[in-house]
């Protein structure tokens, strides 16, 4: 099914904990069945009230190719093992996800001997993959939340969103790097510089960009688009303006571009979780769950991208990396849902 593996029965039974008197989010969720065809499962859970798809993207050749570390291989099931387990109430019943699965991507892995430039070509057969499935999911009408990966699948996302709205996209990123990097071959440092070539990103984004993590040759290049940012350093560290502040304009300006709004998060924005690039100097977690609740709740939102966690790269092990990535895939998750269906 499009490369796709699909999220089974057997799946949520394993990651389900059940306790008498309670329900829990993965008791109600919607899965998809293997005698269908991708759209006619979308289709079918729409039907049966579904507005988000949850799905995944398990590599790590994205950060690798960039010359990064591995290790973005398992969020997602970090991230299900916590989703599941929460509370299906009067705040969200779990009905409204469909938990697809992951975009298969064992065969596309190379060992650590790979050159970036096998490792490159590889993330472009990747891109293939990710327009060919998120195009089904637009077209269905629902909204996908991608966990996992390197962020160089923001490409095949907006890709595919420009082919199925029929426009650009106006992306912001809470990032520390502005992955405006040259089109060098594709990894997880220029997806949007390679979406902004193509045709699908109309307007970019970076709140949190830290002031020197980011070339000046990429700064350039970014300017020349026409991309804006709030650094880290003005909100968090010398608090020239507040986060709130700085929500309040980009919204302004995304809705200004009269654009669908994709909303992208890596992971190592925020202070020590485990990721590609974790980083001492980052924002707080509840700061991120405000800015996804923020923006999907006061723009035109189609997609929530949540990308670069490596579970195995946490410094008190794989398994404490589990749990605290998870947990925070998981309440970035709420978020998003709780803003989308509160929109303004």
């Amino acid at each position: 099914m499009l490369n796709l593996s699909l999220f089974t029965e057997d799946n949520r039974h394993s990651l389900l904990s059940t306790r008498d008197g309670e329900t829990k989010l993965g008791q109600q969720v919607q899965l998809a069945s293997a005698a269908q065809s991708l759209a006619d499962n979308l289709s079918q859970a729409k039907t049966n009230g579904a507005r988000f798809v949850i799905l995944g993207i398990g590599e790590d050749i994205g950060p690798r190719a960039n010359l990064g570390r591995g290790g973005a291989t398992n969020a997602f099931e970090s991230a299900m093992a916590q989703f599941l387990n929460l509370q299906s109430n009067r705040f969200l019943n779990g009905q409204q996800c469909l938990v697809l699965g992951q975009i298969s991507t064992q065969d596309l892995q190379l060992d650590a001997n790979s050159s970036a430039e096998q490792l490159r070509e590889q993330v472009s057969n990747l891109d293939e993959r990710v327009i060919k499935v998120l195009s089904a999911v637009f077209e269905s009408g629902l909204e996908p939340i991608v966990i996992g990966g390197g962020h160089n699948n923001a490409y095949g996302l907006l890709m595919a969103a420009k082919t199925s709205f029929k426009r650009p996209l106006a992306a912001v990123n809470l990032d520390p790097h502005s992955d405006f990097r040259p089109k060098e071959g594709r990894h997880s440092g220029n997806g949007f510089s390679y979406a902004a070539a193509s045709g699908a990103l109309g307007y970019y984004h970076v709140l949190g960009l830290h002031e020197l993590k980011n070339s000046e040759t990429t700064l350039q290049q970014l300017e020349t688009f026409g991309g804006h940012w709030h650094s880290l350093q003005q909100i968090w560290v010398r608090q020239e303006l507040s986060l709130e502040t700085a929500l309040k304009q980009i919204a302004k300006q995304l809705n200004n571009t009269q654009l669908p709004v994709a909303i992208e998060l890596d992971l190592d924005a925020i202070t020590n979780m485990p990721s590609s690039a974790s980083t001492a100097a980052g924002i707080p977690l509840l700061d991120a769950l405000k800015y996804v609740n923020y923006i999907a709740k006061h723009c035109p939102s189609v997609y929530l991208h949540l990308a670069e966690a490596a579970p195995s790269c946490h410094v008190a092990g794989e398994a404490a990396g589990h749990r605290e990535t998870g947990q925070s895939i998981s309440e970035l998750i709420y978020s998003y849902i709780n803003a989308r269906i509160n929109a303004l």
